[in-house]
Formats: structure tokens, sequence, C-alpha cells
């Protein structure tokens, strides 16, 4: 039976590398004819999926059942991420209802494997091919958001011990220079504002004696760009350049996201990690040296196999000394097939649990005092959605909070004074609906 797709739906989950992923499926599926919508009776649906949560693969088994409608049908499923990469064919086997099972970095072949489960035969690729899909994939959108993501570094080889990423995503590497500006320039001409660089290790991009900084420089020379920012980094590959960036690029905006994961070093060590608290201390020194208004973000997990009491008051202590604009924390959760999971001393539920609200606790303290230190002042918002309330419009500012308004529109670099703060947002009011 031909059950040949006319409309789509595409569902990510996870990281900004997942939606940008997520992005260039549908525009791929959108050049071959098939209609994008967001209609519960899709032909097809792409669940592009994360792994690095627990129970990461049982939550995709929980969403491919909920495609599954009252009369017994279903669209044709494709499972693509880290998830279709992890487990490849083990899906097909523990599931009649997948069609497609693609992996994060052979998504450009997505059109021939709809055409393959048209015809009723399953699909399966997880290869992780020389010829870098970026090569074959269509050209951007002719309309894209204020705020539009750019990969330009994929993989990782730290080899972090509780992290599968280097088994689902492959090794590291870096995009040409060319095929990078040529993306840019076709979002900001499709009307991206703000361009985010993306990479599992974004700071490790390097082609031809390049460096992420020199790639900067040159998004910042596009007129019509306004803003960049870059995410996630490592703390091995933060280089003097851009870190120097932070002080000599104004479209460069003041915000670093950098995991620490503990403040351990024992733990550190014991995660691969490959730096100290003090390295990672000494390079937030320099980055505030040079722009002492740059906020800091991070990422911390609690307990790591083997965390005493000691190791977690030392994270709690590194925490305070940093003083987060924002954090993202999580209990540790062991990734089959990872050194970590294996390791003796694992931390029981409770503790993690513990632990964990203790350090969110502080970490949102944190937050809410950032955020309230910007009440009376003026600065600059990127409107890029409707909010709640109708009128409502909410966009980011320079240290990526986002502000309220109830006037303007979306795409507008607006000033606004920031009248009220909370822990998660700001209510600003626009003195010029365009900034300078």
């Amino acid at each position: 039976m031909n059950r040949s797709p006319k409309t789509y739906r595409v569902k990510s989950f996870g990281c900004q590398m997942n939606v940008y992923d997520g992005e260039r499926m549908a525009e791929l599926l959108t050049s071959q004819g098939l209609e994008a919508t967001d209609a519960e009776d899709a032909d097809l649906v792409v669940l592009n999926t994360c792994h690095i949560r627990e129970k990461a693969a049982e939550k995709v088994y929980s969403e491919v059942g909920r495609l599954r409608r009252e009369d017994g049908t279903r669209p044709l499923v494709a499972v693509a991420g880290c998830v279709a990469q992890a487990e490849g064919a083990e899906i097909h086997r523990r599931t009649k209802d997948v069609d497609i099972v693609v992996g994060p970095q052979a998504y450009h072949r997505l059109p021939e494997l709809v055409a393959k489960a048209a015809q009723g035969k399953r699909a399966l690729d997880t290869d992780m091919p020389a010829a870098s899909k970026f090569e074959v994939l269509p050209g951007r959108a002719r309309q894209v958001r204020p705020s539009a993501f750019l990969t330009v570094q994929e993989g990782c080889d730290k080899f972090c011990t509780y992290c599968v990423v280097p088994y689902t995503r492959g090794a590291e590497v870096s995009r040409p220079w060319n095929a990078i500006v040529d993306e840019a320039k076709a979002l900001v001409d499709a009307g991206a504002r703000e361009i985010t660089l993306l990479g599992q290790n974004v700071n490790a991009w390097e082609h031809d004696g390049r460096y992420l900084h020199d790639l900067i420089e040159a998004l910042a020379a596009m007129p019509d760009l306004a803003r960049i920012r870059y995410t996630t980094s490592h703390p091995n590959d933060m280089r003097d350049g851009l870190i120097a960036a932070h002080r000599d690029v104004d479209k460069l905006m003041p915000f670093l996201h950098l995991p620490v994961q503990s403040g351990s070093d024992r733990i550190l060590k014991a995660m691969n990690r490959s730096h100290s608290t003090e390295s990672y201390l000494r390079i937030l020194d320099r980055a505030r040296a040079v722009r002492p208004d740059i906020a800091i973000s991070g990422d911390y997990i609690v307990g790591f196999p083997g965390e005493t009491d000691e190791d977690f008051e030392a994270t709690l202590d590194i925490v305070w000394k940093i003083g987060h604009a924002q954090a993202f924390s999580f209990k540790y959760s062991p990734r089959p097939g990872t050194p970590a999971a294996t390791m003796p001393d694992q931390i029981a539920p409770d503790v993690m649990d513990e632990r964990l609200k203790r350090l969110q606790a502080l970490i949102v303290e944190q937050q809410t005092a950032f955020n309230k230190a910007t009440v009376g002042t003026r600065t600059t918002a990127l409107l890029e959605r409707p909010g709640r309330h109708p009128g409502q419009l909410i966009g980011k500012s320079p240290w990526l909070q986002s502000i309220v308004v109830d006037e303007g529109a979306i795409g507008d670099l607006i000033e606004v004074d920031i009248a009220a703060a909370g822990p998660n947002s700001l209510t600003g009011v626009v003195t010029r609906k365009q900034a300078a």
C-alpha cells in the first residue's frame, strides 16, 4: 500500500541543536513538496529526539504510542536524533509503529527514507557518512524568526564519563568557513536579526587556522545582523581571542554559557572534565575583566557516582563564587554505554533529590537577584514572539532575559526601561520603538 505523505509535522526535544536540526528537516521536507502542519492528522510525524536525560528511549515509545488515532490509524512515524542513533534497529524490534529510524548525521537522506516507508518497507539509517549532511541540505527558509540558530560545529572528542554525545553525534567536526558565512547571510536576508552559533563544543570550531572569534568578527560585519551569541562552550577551548571578542565586538552579546558541572575537583576528574575549579574560575575572571557586565550561565550535575556531602558542598560554594544570571541543574542519570553508568557508589535517588532542591534554590536566588538589579535601567530588547495576553510581546535582553512589553512588532529591536523583575522575566516600558 502506498502511503506517500502530503503533510508533515516535526516535533523536537532537547537542546538548541535539536531545534536547528528540526528546522533543517522541515525545510528539507518542504523542498520535497510536503506541507507543514501542526494538526494531529499529519501524514508524517518526525520525532526529533534527545538522549541526554534518563529514560529517553522510553519517552520516545510513549510519544509513538500517542500518535495512534482513535480509529486505529496512525501517520508514518520517523524517529530521528540521538535516541535513533543510540537505539538503532532496536526501535524497529520493539515497536511496529515506527517506520523510519534516522540518526542526526543522516537526516539529509530523510526524503528517500520516507519514500521507502511509503511503500511499506521499514527504513533505517544511522550512518555517520564522510560527506557532511550540510553539503546536500536545501537553502535556508525564505522567512525565519528574528532570532535564528546556526550550527557551526558538531560532535565531541572530550568523552566526559557521563555523556553519550561522542557516541550519538560522533567526533568533533567543524563546518567550513564559507558554508557558515553563506548560511548566515541567508538567515539575515530572511529576516534574522540575531544569530546563535551552535555546537556541542562550539568554541572548538576551527577551519583553515581561523577560530570562533574570527568567525564572530566576520558575521559582525553584516549590516543587518544586530546580535551574535554562541553556545555551548567547553572551558578547555576558551581561547584568548574569544574572550577578547566580548570586549571588541559590539554585536557579541555579554552572555557566556560555560558548563563547569561540579565544584569538586575530585568529581571533575571522575567526570573526565579536564579542567579544575581554579582554572574554570580564572576563565570567568578574564571574561569579566574585559566585559564587566557579562552574564554567566552554567550547567551542574548533582549525584554523580561517588559524590559525597563534601563534594556537593563544594558545588554550592562555586555557585556562590560565580553568581549566575541563570544556570541549569540536573540529577545524574546513568546513560547505557558510558563509563559512569558502571561506576561504584551510585547515589541514592532521595539524596540526589535533596541536593538538587538545595542547588536549584540557590540558582533561583541568584537569577532573581540578577534580574532585580536591572530594574530602573535602560536596555534593548529583540521582540521574538507574542506574550500570554493580548497585545503583549516578549523579547530578549542582551543578557538573555525575557522582557515583556505592550507595544512594538515581532522583529523590532527596541529600547526599553526595566520597570519590574521576577525570577524568570522582566517588564519593560518602551522608550524607543527602534533602538539606535
